[in-house]
């Protein structure tokens, strides 16, 4: 009976069962209404990324009803406040890009749904939906109907991560059996011995031997038959087709050779080869876990959190030191890095960084608040829940709403050649099998599918995200924290460097501070310090230190206004402080120093004056950088120290002052008109919109729980004086990438000149496969170390 293949799914559809809607075969009527949806949704691009890219969905009904309950839903949801809602899903069918195109455009599907974003590696989606408009039990059963359904355990919705799958690890353990017994049974027709028993038993050997050789080609060997079959449907050649034909001709020859009595067969190569292939992609597997492993771990942000102690002392701790019964202070503008409860009687939150919503939510004392949101005005206190969650903040720093669109030179590389390599590599061994097998039959099959082994481009494809993986490692543990591996590439492109000036050229720590004007009396002072308690501005944090404790009074309003000051009520007192503009307060300034202006009670009261200390070894960094790059000094501070700069930096150096930041941004934006790729440093304060603007923006981080998603990385502000080593080691890593390609290219020449003079047998390949890959490996991992080094 004639069949066709399904439209959505791609299985065989029987003529009898056939469903044709709009011209299109369909397998049942779940597949059909999946395109039905799709197509009255305007989605139907779903079929432009990959031919038969659906799963038949599932009979569901009733599975979910579980998910009515609230408290349930509560425990699966990541992020739960008034109008969002955050859920991340296991997806187990995710496997190509129609997967993510439209696991990514779930609300032309449910307008309840805000966005959705999929993690391939992980096969997850995360999906932010409004609690009013759709609720999660619809939002899984929408994804069950479109032949997505999520993985959900009642029994480990605490903890939910699925099972190990260890798959990969039982197909290596039947194979090296099958490998090891065929081996031993192949022993006395190897060395030809002649006795009686082994010539009467020989075809009992032989059958046994082809017994052990089903399950690792069946089983063992399935993952390349299915990858292959998949490949060509969607007519796109890759690697696994000439692997997987290779392992089916040794299969095809060995059976032949047995059942005519033409010899033994090659099921010991056979077996080998699936062997070291397997344990191959085991090593890949197991190296990038790693990676990931170290990427998550290792890229926590180096912030301090004010931490409150029994005895109501503050400090700052790092926020991997956070455990749960901690009691935090949270200043404005500050990141909330836990989930808590909030001590103080009020508080206001912004959580755009998690929603993109930048409405703040007001909270009252005893109520929860989440990681990720942001402190908006006066100081606050919250007692921790959990400790942080490294794999938490990571993500919602490298949240695709932030990310930069950017070139991807090295991956357009490795593409191209995956592409036209593997044609290539069919046409090669067609044509050396047809030169030998009018001279040898059995060279052909040999150097046939040695060919086919020998090249895997796998070494190839591992060369670039190897080594960036390996840099961006080096980088964290330099305290360097990028954000993704792409930006170390872009790292490659600036050719101008823009620094912020207060907190990044110059350091926060305690410095000369003298006071001009009325002198404060101690109920001044109080207020002073307490009102400075909730900024995180440099020169706030730089003030607080300086004056002497005081007793704590309760802010009953704050306002901090970017790059001007702070106005505050506090103990029926108001308070202001920032610049002369934001007091109107036009002081003599003839030195143009920096300053703080304090006005208390509507009285102008006078100005702490600030002796800026500039980072240890910044003019050793600046005349090596001034070498390579355009460099700019882009301040809100006034010009009172122009000439001082001018001693001390390069004479190329261009100094811009009085820049509020709006003005910084568009200052960026002028230098990138000219064709400028431009990297910002800055404090990630006041400098946010130049940090996004920029083409690579990296914040400073000193003590100072400021949160910069805008920003491509985080530098400890104890590396300032590195930035110059941190750019050549990024030179240095792409060099060795191309190092890489040249090295893994050489591999395959050789390899297939062996291959096709016949001097290369499968097995050896086979062997020699995985090499390559640990070759190239260690290759780039000695290198990146040895640049690190340098």
């Amino acid at each position: 009976m004639s069949t066709e293949n399904c439209f959505h799914c791609g299985n065989e559809v029987v003529k009898r069962d056939e469903i044709i809607f709009e011209e299109k075969s369909f397998c049942c009527v779940g597949c059909r209404t999946v395109y039905e949806i799709f197509s009255q949704n305007d989605l139907s691009c779903y079929y432009d990324f990959e031919k038969s890219p659906g799963a038949t969905p599932l009979d569901i009904k009733g599975k979910y009803d579980f998910l009515n309950d609230e408290k349930i839903v509560s425990k699966l949801l990541d992020f739960e406040e008034q109008g969002t809602h955050i859920v991340s899903l296991y997806i187990p069918h995710i496997h190509c890009s129609s997967c993510i195109w439209i696991l990514e455009n779930l609300q032309k599907l449910d307008k309840g749904i805000v966005s959705s974003q999929v993690n391939f590696h992980e096969k997850k989606v995360r999906i932010i939906y409004g609690p009013e408009e759709t609720h999660l039990k619809k939002i899984v059963e929408l994804l069950s109907t479109i032949g997505y359904e999520p993985y959900i355990s009642l029994e480990n919705y605490e903890n939910k991560k699925p099972t190990i799958d260890r798959t990969l690890i039982y197909k290596i353990g039947v194979a090296f059996f099958s490998f090891g017994n065929i081996m031993l049974l192949s022993f006395p027709e190897y060395f030809e011995v002649g006795e009686f028993w082994i010539e009467q038993y020989k075809g009992f050997f032989r059958w046994l031997i082809f017994a052990l050789a089903l399950p690792p080609f069946f089983y063992s060997a399935s993952g390349y038959y299915v990858s292959a079959w998949k490949s060509i449907k969607s007519k796109m050649l890759n690697i696994d087709i000439p692997i997987a034909l290779g392992i089916v001709v040794m299969f095809v020859r060995s059976t032949i050779d047995i059942f005519f009595d033409y010899g033994q067969g090659f099921f010991d190569s056979m077996c080998g080869l699936i062997f070291f292939m397997l344990l191959g992609k085991l090593f890949q597997q197991k190296t990038y876990n790693f990676l990931s492993f170290e990427r998550d771990y290792k890229s926590y942000f180096p912030i301090a959190v004010t931490k409150v102690n029994s005895d109501g002392q503050e400090e700052p701790i790092q926020i991997y030191d956070i455990v749960k019964g901690d009691r935090l202070l949270i200043r404005n503008q500050e990141l909330i890095p836990v989930d808590g409860i909030l001590i103080s009687p009020e508080a206001s939150i912004d959580y755009s960084f998690v929603t993109g919503e930048a409405i703040a939510i007001t909270k009252k004392s005893g109520d929860k608040i989440f990681a990720g949101g942001k402190q908006i005005g006066k100081v606050i206190e919250m007692e921790v829940l959990h400790s942080v969650s490294q794999s938490y903040l990571t993500q919602l720093w490298s949240n695709d709403v932030f990310q930069k669109r950017v070139e991807q030179k090295y991956k357009n590389v490795t593409d191209t050649i995956s592409r036209y390599f593997t044609p290539a590599l069919l046409l090669l061994a067609f044509a050396s099998f047809g030169f030998w097998v009018f001279k040898e039959v059995v060279t052909a099959f040999n150097v046939f599918t040695a060919i086919l082994i020998v090249a895997c481009p796998c070494a190839l494809a591992l060369t670039a995200p190897f080594t960036l993986g390996n840099v961006l490692r080096i980088m964290g543990y330099k305290k360097l924290y990028l954000k993704n591996t792409t930006v170390i590439e872009q790292f490659t492109k600036v050719d101008t460097l823009v620094f912020d000036k207060t907190g990044t050229i110059t350091t926060n720590k305690k410095t000369a501070i003298t006071y001009e004007g009325t002198e404060l009396d101690l109920l001044e002072l109080k207020l002073l310090k307490n009102v400075l308690r909730g900024s995180n501005h440099p020169l706030s944090r730089r003030l607080y230190d300086f004056i002497p404790n005081q007793d704590k009074l309760e802010v009953t309003h704050f306002e901090e206004v970017t790059g001007k000051g702070i106005f505050a009520e506090i103990d029926n007192h108001s308070v202001k402080l920032g610049s002369s503009q934001f007091l109107q307060h036009m002081s003599e300034n003839t030195h143009k120093k920096t300053k703080v202006h304090v006005e208390i009670d509507a009285v102008y009261k006078g100005s702490y004056v600030f002796n800026n200390q500039y980072r240890e070894g910044l003019e050793k960094l600046f005349e090596n950088l001034a070498k390579k790059y355009n460099l700019v000094v882009l301040s809100g501070d006034n010009d009172g120290e122009r000439k001082i700069l001018e001693k001390m930096l390069p004479q190329a150096t261009i100094l811009v002052f009085n820049q509020k930041p709006e003005q910084k941004l568009e200052y960026i934006e002028n230098l990138q008109k000219q064709g400028k790729n431009v990297m910002m440093i800055g404090d990630g304060l006041n400098d946010a919109g130049a940090l996004a603007q920029s083409n690579v923006g990296i914040s400073i981080s000193e003590n100072v729980n400021v949160f910069s998603p805008a920003c491509d990385g985080i530098l400890d502000a104890s590396q300032f004086s590195k930035i110059d080593y941190f750019l050549r080691f990024s030179k240095n890593a792409m060099k060795t990438i191309y190092m890489s390609f040249g090295l893994s290219l050489l591999y395959n020449v050789v390899g297939l000149s062996y291959a096709v003079s016949g001097n290369l047998l499968p097995i050896v390949a086979a062997i020699i496969m995985p090499l390559s890959t640990v070759t190239i490996v260690s290759f780039v991992t000695l290198m990146s170390n040895f640049y690190a080094r340098r």
